[in-house]
């Protein structure tokens, strides 16, 4: 037997042969047909093709993009076989969502409902298909209210379930829809779970609202969520950090709300650490069951047993074989043909859409997307890096290196990336932008360090919550530690050639990170990341600003921490080079807020360089832009970390 070996390439390959994977997310299935969104036409929009595989049909005009399913907050896209397809659109990126409608096979949206919610920030929530009803939030654009509505798409009506200025977000319905859930949150899993039934008034079933808070009162979040109603709609089931800080099964009783049970979880064969992530009912007593460990999914079908307070797991969907060591992107359960439809990529492999098909469960592959013309063998799969911080806590991390294949020399210049959130993850997962863009710095010789410091998601409730009021301290010190007592002891990477970048809160961390610790940095790249906290929550829309204040601190009520904590109070500290990159259409962290920032350092002589896509807002989507995005990364840590 003679072993195959491929020829590295003589130089980095370019950024399109990364792209050239196509995204194929949130699949829908219809019967024998298969409607999923894809950026293969240059921006995300909606397409449908034939289950087992045909040509991709568009459903959506060219012109059309639509947003990443991992910022929208609910559905992009719901397909009700009776009516037409609901699509969820915005303007490239100003998050201003509007309900469309389009027919099955696609055309030009038209507004739902009569263009009822034309000027407010529409969600699409829970949708059943059986009875064309579908649930909307809607935001204020003009103050901070926020409206849970009930609609039918067939008849166009539109009625208010609930107004809050803390959410008001839909989490659960009973079959008959006479009973509806909703969440008011005030911080991560600081929630308040509701009831609303017809002809009474919304009651409370758990929590303490913000006004009945006695002051000092400390009340100890409960993360209660994926509520799904049994035994007759007397109970709910779902998920919260009550009893485990990893999550677990809690049962509510509708007449006894405050007196909730743990529901214990049977038959799990993963093991590592993480936390229960989803609960999803199928039908009848069967639900699925997802984790995120170790930042890898893995989903269950389950058996849930009121009576024994058991949730028995009978199978794993995700987790294992070629659905294994990834990230699971969506899944969509088809009740009529027992099918499921799913959404799963890894750090080397592009998203993939499978169907789990029969009594086993067995996934069909639905498209064959690979990155054009890059062996596998170049890519980094990333290892383990975590590591014990200043105070002792493990820090979970990754160390992407590149291939030995490629005949780069260690110690490499490195990359340390840090994720947004701040209360997210850096996963395995090939349909995020950070993917792509580790793996195209690999293949040019960096090394790219990925921590997920305290306030992550994926490693237990008290983990992230050790965020809220605290941008900038611990987390920076975990950061700060990692830099100065941990990588100068990997003999592979070069501590004297370090860039620093992230986007979003990561943008905030990086600006933080670049202006009071200016030693540790060669350079850094701030993507739309706030600068000044006091002007970035004055920019944010109305319905925004109740949180934000819980959650980073009120400028009018804390102005001395809010200051303390803002990166514009050291930013004059900043020594490396900087790049800022920014959406012109971006509603979380405006263009201006960046544009104060650059204009600031460049009055004072300092290199500084902006780029703005005019046509995106809090993410970069769009092909071209991404192409000179990920180009414009490169050339900048090339030049200020290699020279």
């Amino acid at each position: 037997m003679t072993t195959q070996t491929t020829t590295p390439p003589r130089s980095a390959p370019r950024i399109e042969t990364l792209l050239s994977s196509r995204l194929f997310l949130a699949p829908q299935l219809v019967g024998d047909r298969i409607y999923f969104m894809s950026n293969m036409a240059g921006a995300l929009s909606l397409y449908v093709m034939d289950r087992g595989g045909s040509v991709p049909e568009p459903l959506l005009p060219a012109d059309i993009a639509l947003q990443n399913p991992e910022l929208i907050g609910g559905s992009v896209y719901f397909v009700f076989p009776d009516v037409g397809v609901l699509v969820m659109i915005d303007q490239d990126g100003d998050e201003n969502y509007q309900p469309m409608l389009i027919p099955l096979n696609g055309g030009i949206p038209e507004p739902a409902f009569g263009g009822y919610f034309a000027n407010q920030r529409a969600h699409l929530g829970n949708c059943d298909l059986d009875a064309n009803r579908l649930y909307i939030v809607a935001e204020s654009r003009e103050e901070p209210v926020i409206g849970t509505y009930s609609c039918r798409l067939d008849t166009e009506e539109v009625v208010l379930l609930r107004e809050s200025r803390w959410g008001s977000f839909i989490d659960g319905v009973s079959k008959d829809h006479r009973r509806v859930t909703m969440i008011d949150g005030y911080a991560a899993g600081d929630h308040v779970l509701y009831l609303w039934e017809p002809h009474r008034e919304v009651r409370r079933l758990y929590g303490v609202p913000l006004e009945e808070r006695e002051p000092g009162q400390v009340i100890p979040p409960n993360a209660i969520g994926h509520t799904h109603f049994v035994e007759d709609d007397e109970a709910i089931l779902c998920t919260s950090a009550i009893f485990d800080d990893a999550y677990s099964l809690t049962l509510i009783r509708l007449a006894a709300p405050d007196d909730a049970e743990q529901v214990q979880v049977t038959g799990a064969v993963h093991s590592g650490r993480g936390e229960m992530s989803d609960l999803v009912h199928l039908h009848d007593d069967v639900y699925m069951l997802g984790f995120n460990i170790d930042g890898v999914s893995w989903s269950y079908e389950g058996v849930f047993d009121v009576d024994r307070l058991e949730m028995r797991l009978t199978r794993p969907l995700v987790g294992e074989g070629v659905l294994g060591n990834g990230k699971l992107s969506s899944a969509y359960y088809e009740k009529a043909s027992d099918r499921f439809a799913l959404s799963f990529s890894t750090a080397t492999s592009p998203t993939q859409i499978y169907v789990l098909d029969g009594p086993e469960r067995t996934p069909v592959i639905q498209t064959h997307e690979r990155t054009l013309g890059i062996e596998r063998a170049w890519l980094a799969p990333g290892e383990d890096a975590s590591f014990l911080s200043h105070d002792g806590l493990r820090i979970s991390a990754r160390l992407y290196l590149p291939s030995s294949e490629l005949g780069y020399e260690p110690p490499y210049p490195v990359v340390y990336y840090i994720h947004g959130g701040p209360q997210g993850q850096e996963r395995p997962d090939f349909a995020w932008f950070s993917m792509p863009l580790i793996q195209f710095l690999t293949l040019n010789g960096f090394a790219v360090f990925v921590p997920n410091v305290r306030g992550s998601t994926g490693y237990g409730f008290s983990y992230m919550k050790q965020v809220d009021r605290d941008w900038g301290g611990q987390d920076r010190l975990d950061h700060v530690f990692a830099m100065e007592h941990v990588l100068p002891n990997d003999s592979r990477l070069d501590v004297t050639r370090v860039g620093v970048m992230g986007r979003s809160y990561g943008g905030f961390m990086t600006l933080t990170l670049a202006a009071r610790h200016p030693s540790l940095w060669a350079a850094a790249i701030d993507m739309f990341g706030p600068y000044d906290l006091f002007t970035f929550i004055d920019r944010l829309p109305p319905t925004w600003k109740p949180m934000t204040r819980q959650v980073i601190g009120d400028p009018e009520t804390e102005p001395d921490f809010v200051r303390e904590r803002s990166p514009a109070t050291y930013i004059d500290q900043i020594t490396c080079p900087l790049f800022v990159i920014q959406g012109g259409n971006d509603p979380r962290v405006v263009e201006q807020e960046s544009r104060d920032l650059v204009e600031r350092l460049q009055g004072q002589g300092k290199d500084v360089r902006f780029l703005v896509f005019e046509n995106e807002g809090h993410d970069v989507l769009k092909f071209e832009n991404r192409v000179r995005c990920y180009n414009e990364v490169r050339d900048f840590f090339s030049e200020t970390l290699c020279r």
